[in-house]
């Protein structure tokens, strides 16, 4: 049953749906003040991860959990997180270094002692369709292999099983399936239909049918199939969670009697758009739902990861325990809680890439525009504004938070900082030695140019619930100067803009000059 924390105060709405009364929800406080889903009373309230973190695959390895979300256009990317209690995750560190593609749905399973990381991807620069590569390592923490191509066009959200014949099999977007080789590393056979999904009512409002992101579970007897369909994006009450089982795993399949699983059904509902899940067995025995779901106003901080109790049925299937998550539930029993992310304060005394930071959609040799200093890095300057400059950025998940960092501009270079989603959605300021410049929705406000001489300067950001404000410092922060346009973020998100993506800090190096990058500091703000 839900339990913990919360208060009755009008809630205001946005996004398209109209405000309801309903409970503040109050998530714990970790780093930095960054909300975490752990209340420390034996409840969370979701999400377990904030932030972008979408398409979960989730593998229980003993005692421990790791998982992995689509990375898209980041580099490093493919980031490796660890929980010993399916609430409190951290990262470990990326699994792909090199720029393979844009990255979507995985999976991340373990077969005889070794690991496996199913990639589909979309090579960058090539017409090629979307093909699966697979890497491995003996350790999940690395060294991972070179991608290893499938030879699987167009396949997308790879599912890995091992049927009753002890061979192993791929399911990919259909839902069609293709025998793999023993090693996993090449397929053997044909790719085939394998299931024709469950079909909602054709008055529900949803994006499309988009059969995707196929897991499979062996569960006792059966094997179980859980798809997403409706369209992960679209109207909040789009995507849905179903399931389907048979007892071989070439099928026939039958339809769950309790589709969908798991879905949106009101825009009023504080997650929308809630699929693509895979289940798992908790510390103690329980079962658990992994999935994600964009927060009721608040899509420029993407898909963020879900979880939910379930619960199995005296006829094998299983069903939703958690409601619509608008309230704190118990903790999985057993397990012991970790840390829960990570500060993204950073004094670049050390090395956060793949942890923390990413640059969007790079070259092959993005990092040989990095140089690593004491207390900084500098970053030599791309193309010619934010747009082409490849901005390096991180994943955030707070409603309201400000951030704080100092630039030097080396041999006149460009920088400035950025709430960044794609090329063609960003705001910010940036500046040169003789100028300041200001970007919204993606275009430089050249009628704003304002002459600033100087070759250090701090920049802050405020973003409070998508209204955001600048300010800047030339004396180190002792005196601030309010930039004379606030901003309104709420449209910057995939249903404008496309491409899946999130609203992200982002610090950009344009122009043939470089910039120095120092004391970056973060801090949430009150909800």
């Amino acid at each position: 049953m839900p339990l913990g924390r919360t208060e009755a105060v009008p809630q205001k709405v946005k996004d398209g749906s109209h405000p309801v009364a309903g409970p503040k929800p109050r998530w714990g406080r970790g780093f930095e003040g960054q909300r975490q889903a752990d209340l420390g009373n034996g409840t969370f309230l979701n999400p377990i991860i904030p932030g972008d973190h979408p398409d979960p695959t989730v593998l229980k390895d003993g005692d421990d959990y790791y998982m992995t979300f689509s990375s898209f256009v980041s580099y490093p990317g493919v980031i490796i997180w660890h929980s010993r209690d399916l609430v409190n995750w951290s990262p470990i560190g990326p699994a792909l270094k090199e720029p393979l593609g844009s990255i979507w749905a995985m999976d991340l399973v373990k077969h005889n002692g070794r690991y496996f990381i199913y990639i589909p991807a979309v090579p960058f620069g090539t017409d090629a369709q979307q093909g699966v590569f697979v890497i491995w390592a003996d350790n999940i923490r690395g060294p991972w292999s070179d991608p290893i191509d499938l030879k699987l066009p167009g396949a997308i959200d790879p599912g890995h099983a091992v049927g009753e014949d002890g061979k192993r099999y791929l399911f990919v977007n259909g839902i069609r399936k293709v025998r793999l080789t023993d090693d996993g590393l090449a397929i053997d056979g044909k790719l085939e239909p394998a299931y024709q999904p469950w079909q909602y009512p054709k008055d529900w409002v949803v994006e499309m049918f988009a059969p995707e992101g196929p897991k499979i579970l062996r569960h006792r007897e059966y094997f179980y199939l859980i798809t997403a369909v409706g369209g992960t994006s679209g109207p909040p009450t789009s995507h849905m969670v179903i399931a389907a089982r048979s007892k071989s795993i070439h099928g026939p399949w039958e339809h769950c009697p309790h589709n969908p699983i798991v879905k949106t059904k009101s825009a009023d509902e504080p997650w929308w758009s809630r699929g693509h899940a895979s289940l798992v067995e908790g510390p103690a025995g329980d079962w658990w739902m992994i999935y994600h779901g964009y927060e009721n106003g608040f899509r420029t901080l993407g898909r963020q990861t879900l979880l939910e109790p379930v619960e199995w049925t005296a006829d094998g299937w299983f069903r939703a325990r958690g409601g619509d998550l608008s309230k704190p539930l118990n903790k999985p029993a057993g397990g012991a809680a970790g840390p829960a992310g990570y500060p993204y304060s950073d004094d670049f005394t050390g090395n956060k890439f793949g942890v923390q930071w990413s640059f969007h959609n790079p070259g092959a040799d993005e990092m040989k525009r990095v140089r690593f200093e004491k207390g900084a890095i500098a970053i030599a300057g791309k193309g010619s504004s934010p747009s082409d400059c490849s901005p390096l950025a991180f994943i955030v998940g707070d409603r309201a938070y400000e951030a704080t960092v100092t630039l030097d501009l080396l041999t006149q270079g460009e920088g400035g900082f950025l709430l960044f989603y794609s090329e063609h959605g960003f705001v910010g300021v940036g500046f040169t030695p003789t100028e300041m410049r200001t970007f919204i929705y993606g275009e430089e406000q050249t009628w704003m140019r304002t002459p600033i001489k100087s070759d250090t300067v701090t920049v802050r950001v405020k973003n409070d619930r998508n209204i955001v404000t600048w300010s800047y410092s030339n004396d180190g922060g002792v005196s601030w100067t309010q930039h004379p346009w606030q901003m309104e973020v709420s449209g910057l998100h995939h249903n404008i803009f496309g491409g899946f993506l999130s609203l992200k800090p982002a610090i950009y190096s344009a122009g043939g000059g470089s910039i120095r990058v120092r004391d970056f500091h973060y801090q949430a703000l009150p909800d």
